[in-house]
């Protein structure tokens, strides 16, 4: 399998040889960001706040951490955001992705290079906190507004998606916050569900897959 992939909108995505999976949908890794991250939890949680803490599972690329900046700027939103990698990529393959657009020049190239366990702020609207844990490890105080849910497929991390799992993540949630993810099996709204979420499908990506945003109850 190719280690480096161009997805139908024009952005790279990395294959991962040890969970046999791409980071990003190869049908486009911004839309998928933008659909599943931005629109359904950043944005959606933007109507009732301006100050807005985010958990992410897991950096990967660096690309939803990327977007959800910039929209923070245009937005004039105040962004915490926590993302948790227990596998970073290498400063090889942060070289081969094409995400730093005109309006984000350096930016990709310095979310990667912050200091891990730290709470990094990067610009007046938007801090990092990139944490080396799995999220079965995780463990904090701090209560989060969304929660974007970017593991790798079931297939591969299956142990990611079950009912104590999905548990373990509300608990990190503030009440009425958002859990939302690419992944709408009826396994894992099931488990979701069990979890204490109330599941929401949309429309997902290209107007046909769905995806999901679950809200803790």
């Amino acid at each position: 399998m190719q280690r480096v992939r161009i997805t139908d909108d024009g952005f790279t995505t990395l294959f991962s040889a040890e969970f046999n999976q791409f980071y990003h949908s190869v049908r486009g890794a911004l839309d998928e960001t933008q659909r599943v991250y931005i629109e359904l939890g950043l944005l959606a949680k933007m109507q009732e706040t301006q100050e807005i803490s985010i958990l992410e599972l897991g950096f990967g690329t660096g690309l939803n951490a990327l977007i959800t900046a910039g929209e923070a700027k245009k937005n004039q939103l105040k962004v915490h955001y926590t993302s948790l990698e227990p596998f970073p990529i290498s400063e090889e393959d942060v070289k081969l992705l094409n995400y730093q657009t005109d309006t984000a020049t350096d930016l990709l190239q310095k979310l990667h290079s912050v200091n891990w366990e730290e709470n990094i702020e990067i610009s007046s609207n938007f801090s990092l906190k990139k944490v080396k844990s799995t999220l079965q490890d995780f463990k904090t105080d701090e209560l989060f507004d969304v929660v974007y849910y970017d593991a790798f497929a079931p297939s591969s991390q299956p142990e990611l998606w079950t009912v104590e799992t999905f548990t373990h993540v509300a608990s990190f949630l503030k009440k009425g916050g958002f859990l939302t993810t690419y992944c709408s099996k009826t396994i894992v709204r099931r488990a979701m569900e069990q979890a204490g979420f109330k599941v929401e499908k949309h429309v997902g990506i290209w107007g046909k897959r769905e995806v999901v945003r679950a809200i803790k109850l």
